[in-house]
């Protein structure tokens, strides 16, 4: 069962041309993924047009070792063709190499192949530095990362630059991959949902939203009105966290001290609110299949006026930061990404609006009680540069906080679900279905396909994995110092990149 608009080619060349032909009439290209299906091998390419999906499939019979690309005309499905190549072993026709990206792998190593629901065995690593792409007197290569200052993920950048401008950038990803994607394999789906809240940490609650909501899909259920409620809730304040991260390591970068200190406050009141609504910082076990495991642990009075608290100080503090001067000139104009280069990748997020282009899934594709909660969304950003990136995410503080407010408000009209239970149960069901969310980041996609109430096969889609092949696009006015302000004002998880 998939709940979109789906085709099925029995041969990958009309497969990629449907694709092209979507894209050349307007869909934003949101993702290519893959799946075992015995000895052969399923692709499926999704599309947004006017804020509904379009889904295309083909089915490559065993012993297919190549399959079209659709890099040339599609700049952003280059890097769903390098991972597919990393986990199925699968090459594209063309001239051009596939560089490993999430998982590198010695010849002759078998591939993990998700959904083939065969452990994979002990794997050789190719230890083969990245490519280097320029040559010449006064050219050096440098390598940032795994390990750097900070908390950052592990992640390695190859720096290569004649002095100060970054005319190549290249990524290591791979030493955060965990093999999350086979280790849904087996579990029933009440516990895949434990697995898709820590694909990716910073986005725990955007996850679970997102693979709950394609369970449902496949079970054809509607969760109770006011658990739609209770995910918003957890949804927003999860929005309000991250996108106080990216202040924070702005300010940080830039050495404002007293600005770091406070918005790591406003932060960390964030995450203790959250703790004190379900009791964990992170919102887990909060969203499951079916609606949610139980009402916000305050009443909404103290919530409100906690709420109004936060938002008080948070709002005196920005003013000052957006009024000093030196903390502007930092973000202005660095790492600007023009609109062409949004619309040819198919940007998600607050990348993609402090841009110009405007798409937010909450609103376009509405879930949890996000349409009846009214909109909220607030007008994109066009200088396409840090600053721009920093404006929307202060800019979706504010509607985060209204939109909790309504969400609250609306909870305490309605009181509890009938008999107390906030979630519909969910038999032993079957089928495949894509699920999705607005997470800080952007647009998530979760494919899942389940079998008598087993998972088979679950790909999550964050937004920083499709996102971070714009990251080096956004250097080539750039120097070294810049380095710290752009890949912060995109506010990439390594681990949702990796997978």
């Amino acid at each position: 069962m998939m709940d979109a608009s789906a085709t099925v080619s029995l041969s990958s060349e009309p497969f990629a041309a449907k694709v092209r032909s979507h894209v050349e009439a307007g869909a934003r290209f949101a993702g290519l993924m893959a799946s075992a299906q015995g000895p052969r091998t399923q692709l499926l390419a999704v599309l947004s047009q006017h804020g509904s999906l379009i889904v295309e499939r083909t089915i490559l019979p065993e012993g297919t070792r190549q399959y079209p690309s659709l890099t040339p005309s599609i700049p952003s499905a280059h890097w769903y063709e390098r991972e597919i190549f990393d986990l199925f072993g699968l090459a594209v026709s063309g001239s051009y190499p596939l560089e490993p990206l999430v998982l590198p792998l010695a010849p002759g190593t078998a591939r993990p192949r998700p959904g083939s629901d065969v452990p994979l065995p002990f794997v050789t690593l190719d230890p083969t530095a990245p490519i280097t792409r320029l040559s010449g007197e006064g050219v050096f290569t440098m390598s940032y990362g795994p390990v750097r200052s900070g908390v950052f993920e592990s992640v390695e950048y190859l720096v290569e630059t004649p002095g100060e401008d970054i005319p190549s950038l290249n990524l290591r990803v791979s030493y955060k991959h965990r093999g999350v994607e086979k280790a849904f394999e087996g579990l029933s789906v009440a516990d895949g949902v434990l697995l898709a809240e820590r694909y990716e940490g910073v986005a725990s609650i955007a996850h679970a939203l997102a693979y709950c909501g394609a369970v449902e899909r496949i079970a054809d259920l509607t969760i109770p009105m006011q658990a739609g409620f209770v995910r918003v809730l957890h949804a927003e304040l999860e929005r309000i966290a991250n996108h106080l991260d990216t202040v924070i390591r702005h300010v940080e970068a830039a050495g404002q001290a007293v600005a770091f200190s406070r918005f790591s406050l406003h932060k960390e009141r964030v995450q203790r609110l959250r703790a004190r609504l379900c009791g964990g910082r992170f919102g887990r076990g909060v969203v499951v299949v079916g609606g949610v495991s139980g009402p916000p642990a305050m009443s909404a009075s103290h919530l409100l006026l906690e709420l109004d608290n936060i938002e008080a100080e948070l709002a005196a503090d920005t003013k000052l930061l957006m009024g000093t001067p030196s903390f502007l000139d930092r973000l202005r104009g660095t790492g600007v990404l023009s609109p062409e280069t949004v619309r040819d990748y198919g940007a998600l997020g607050p990348v993609a609006r402090g841009s110009g282009m405007l798409e937010d899934v909450r609103f376009a594709r509405p879930y949890a009680a996000y349409g009846r909660l009214g909109h909220g969304l607030l007008d994109a950003l066009g200088e396409g540069d840090a600053l721009a990136r920093q404006r929307v995410r202060l800019q979706e503080i504010v509607g985060a906080f209204g939109l909790i407010r309504r969400a609250v408000e609306e909870l305490n009209e309605f009181g509890g679900p009938p008999d107390e239970k906030w979630f519909t149960p969910v038999s032993n069901v079957s089928g495949d279905a894509l699920g999705w969310s607005e997470a800080p980041q952007g647009e998530i996609l979760t494919w899942v396909q389940v079998r008598d109430g087993v998972l088979t096969r679950v790909k999550p889609r964050s937004a920083s994995f499709h996102n971070l092949a714009m990251f080096p696009l956004a250097f080539p006015k750039d120097i070294l110092t810049d380095f710290a302000f752009i890949e912060a004002s995109f506010g990439l998880s390594i681990a949702g990149v990796a997978g």
